[in-house]
């Protein structure tokens, strides 16, 4: 059990049990859950959009794109197993961790940023899991069409609240509950995926095969860089996707028995997965082209299309719980988790999660009237390099600044003689290498000067990050310890 505060010493503005490290014997995680967490956050109805819409996007062989993702999926499982190893090796969570790096009390910004992009996608991807039960409930009654409110029907609003309850009910049954949902769901989209795969390639036929790689070539959409830069830029694309998970991932990591089960749950989850998934994007994508005529991403419009009843309540089922699964892994447990960082002797993770799950609630309704015209895509990639750097400095402070070595008791000390309060509880010298990071790697979405590093903020922000902090952690530079 965890130590309690009353006796342990621990400062309990910084310290609650659901923030405590968590012992050996409470961690019941294996290689399977974490394969499923990165299962679920690929298949969700934005990840195949994504894949799919890579393909298309930069007008190169089919094949080439196919090998950027999974170049991406390598990447990838190489960030998360250097920011998941601390959490396994002390069972802390992510805003806890930050604390070495960024102060005892410092690391409730980038901790409270990171809440606050989870929270805007929280809301975004409740809207879309609530269409797949939208679809379910106007195929299953009937109903097309009618009357709508801020962009949604009846069925659309009974469908939104359906979604709402749903998630919230299952985080609070506990993190147990949420691995088990993972682990149903994860598997059961690949098993409709593959259904959906085997119908485009039956009504299609065998000359389906020989377009796979050349029928995206020539693209009108192609970039302008040439196909290397696009290439790369596909990689850089896939590794921002999975950006804000790299960050936490240490909100997972933490319930796994063992490092070993975390990288092979990692290494299944994540190249392996994704290769596969991909596989069937890539198939699908260019039977909608042989069929159709034209190139569909979104898998409702393409299962729509297909016109099977069966398959249309199936695959309605399958894609509510992937994006279910993925809202939760990504968008729902690490907000609830910043938000009682914040706060610790008053806020536990599920009243974070109550208040998580109460702004999306309006982020969410908002989406179709509001917020979808105002460019989100811009947005959400200067979210994205501006989280960036965070995770540069995470690592970088742990493996080189520290050598791997982390005093946990410390990390829920606010003794100003403790090695992580520096100065009021804020390191000063990472905050100053987060915002000069941070500015260059935004900079490469807005500033047209800068348009030929377009694609590869996120990757730039994170090495520029990390290298500023263990410079300016080894220097005599006099920076104010003191706000």
């Amino acid at each position: 059990m965890p130590i309690s505060p009353d006796t342990s010493g621990h400062d309990g503005a910084l310290y609650n049990d659901d923030l405590a490290p968590l012992p050996a014997e409470k961690r019941k995680w294996g290689a399977f859950e974490i394969f499923n967490v990165w299962n679920n956050d690929i298949q969700s109805l934005f990840g195949y959009s994504l894949a799919a819409s890579l393909f298309i996007t930069y007008g190169l062989n089919g094949w080439a794109v196919f090998a950027a993702i999974v170049i991406a999926g390598f990447f990838v499982m190489f960030l998360v197993n250097l920011t998941g190893k601390p959490s396994v090796e002390h069972g802390i969570p992510y805003p806890v961790m930050a604390r070495a790096s960024m102060g005892v009390f410092g690391a409730r910004f980038p901790a409270l940023v990171r809440g606050i992009v989870a929270i805007f996608w929280y809301g975004v991807q409740t809207y879309f899991a609530s269409t797949a039960v939208a679809l379910l409930l106007n195929t299953v009654l009937g109903i097309k069409g009618g009357g709508a409110f801020l962009g949604m029907t009846a069925i659309g609003w009974l469908s939104y609240l359906i979604v709402c309850v749903f998630q919230v009910a299952l985080f609070m049954r506990g993190i147990d509950w949420v691995g088990k949902f993972l682990n149903w769901a994860g598997p059961l989209v690949y098993v409709v995926m593959i259904a959906l795969c085997l119908m485009i390639w039956w009504k299609a036929g065998n000359g389906i095969f020989g377009a796979l790689g050349t029928i995206f070539e020539g693209s009108e959409a192609s970039d302008p860089r040439g196909p290397v830069a696009a290439f790369f830029a596909i990689v850089g694309t896939m590794i921002a996707y999975f950006a804000a998970v790299v960050i936490n991932f240490g909100d997972f990591s933490r319930f796994v028995k063992t490092e070993r089960a975390m990288k092979v749950g990692n290494f299944w989850g994540l190249p392996v997965s994704m290769a596969f998934f991909s596989l069937i994007a890539l198939f699908v994508t260019a039977g909608t082209v042989v069929l159709f005529g034209e190139k569909l991403v979104n898998p409702a419009d393409i299962v729509d299309r297909v016109d099977n009843v069966l398959l249309t309540l199936i695959a309605a089922v399958t894609f509510f719980a992937a994006t279910v699964g993925i809202n939760l892994v990504a968008n729902f447990i690490p907000p609830a988790y910043d938000i009682a960082n914040l706060n610790p002797e008053k806020i536990s993770a599920r009243t974070g999660g109550i208040i998580t799950a109460v702004v999306a609630f309006f982020i969410g309704a908002l989406w179709m009237p509001v917020i979808s015209n105002i460019g989100i895509a811009a947005f959400v990639d200067t979210l994205g390099a501006f989280l960036a750097p965070l995770y540069g400095i995470l690592v970088a402070d742990y493996y080189i600044v520290r050598r791997k070595r982390v005093a946990v008791d410390d990390l829920f000390s606010s003794d100003p003689a403790g090695p992580y309060f520096y100065g009021n509880g804020w390191n000063h010298r990472a905050i100053l290498a987060f915002a000069l990071a941070a500015i260059f790697s935004v900079a490469t979405v807005w500033v047209p000067a800068l348009s030929e590093l377009s694609g590869y903020g996120w990757v730039i922000g994170a090495v520029l990050g990390g290298a500023l902090h263990v410079v300016l952690m080894n220097s005599k530079l006099p920076i104010p310890e003191t706000i």
